[in-house]
């Protein structure tokens, strides 16, 4: 199977998964699920979020993903449990559909990595 094809495969199975298990069956944007990352890697489920934190939330998921990539890493987490991460290197200038591609594998890596699929 053709590497395209079978990211195209997963990430549909990881949409599928996860919209059936937190949205009734409609189906989750990329945005919702970097959301439910966020707040999966910070680890207070039952909290209500406000908007500026929601933002961090969706920040924290999006370095904890490319983290693997060589462009973030942890560097601590604060006295509220909140992690916080450092630059290492500066992410290339992409297409929008570029970064579409970039963040939807390394959001299926992130959901094979944790065997929500496999």
């Amino acid at each position: 199977m053709a590497r395209d094809e079978q990211l195209k495969e997963r990430w549909e199975m990881v949409v599928q998964k996860l919209s059936d298990q937190f949205a009734d069956g409609d189906t989750l944007d990329l945005d919702a699920i970097i959301y439910l990352i966020g707040v999966q890697e910070l680890g207070q489920l039952e909290k209500t979020f406000k908007k500026d934190q929601k933002l961090d939330l969706m920040h924290i998921a999006i370095c904890k993903l490319l983290k693997p990539y060589g462009y973030y890493e942890l560097d601590f987490v604060d006295e509220e449990g909140w992690p916080h991460y450092k630059t290492l290197e500066a992410l290339p200038y992409l297409k929008a559909g570029e970064q579409s591609v970039l963040m939807k594998e390394a959001i299926v890596n992130y959901f094979l990595e944790t065997q929500y699929i496999n």
